[in-house]
């Protein structure tokens, strides 16, 4: 279901597209885990959508996306046309659980990520067989 909600179509061959679904579904079930209610489950997700879509889409660095997460948690600003980040929507023991968790699963690794969205590289065709 989420390579569906995603729109990923090539999973199966490219390397990208799977690191993304597995960040994603990991993260969806963090989220389940930690007993968010729908609301605050989509507003995780969106947050982890955000500081994707600041790496791959914006090339922030670390310091820079770091900096928008906090402003993102705290309800400042707008990006696009939506407000993120209300900030009575997790508690203060829920935020602090979510940055500990994007610093784990994402900032740490974030020459990674930047190699995997930034590289130009060709990845190979790999068949059926």
């Amino acid at each position: 279901k989420m390579e569906e909600f995603l729109n990923l179509t090539q999973v199966k061959t490219s390397s990208k597209e799977a690191i993304l679904l597995d960040y994603y579904t990991a993260g969806f079930w963090w989220a389940k885990e930690m007993n968010f209610s729908l609301i605050q489950l989509s507003g995780f997700m969106d947050l982890i959508n955000f500081t994707l879509e600041n790496l791959s889409d914006r090339h922030m660095s670390l310091g820079d996306n770091l900096k928008e997460l906090e402003r993102a948690m705290s309800g400042i600003g707008k990006t696009g046309s939506e407000e993120r980040g209300d900030p009575n929507l997790f508690s203060i023991e829920q935020a602090k659980a979510i940055i500990d968790y994007l610093v784990i699963s994402l900032f740490k690794h974030y020459k990674a990520y930047e190699y995997l969205f930034h590289s130009h590289r060709e990845e190979p065709v790999i068949s059926n067989e």
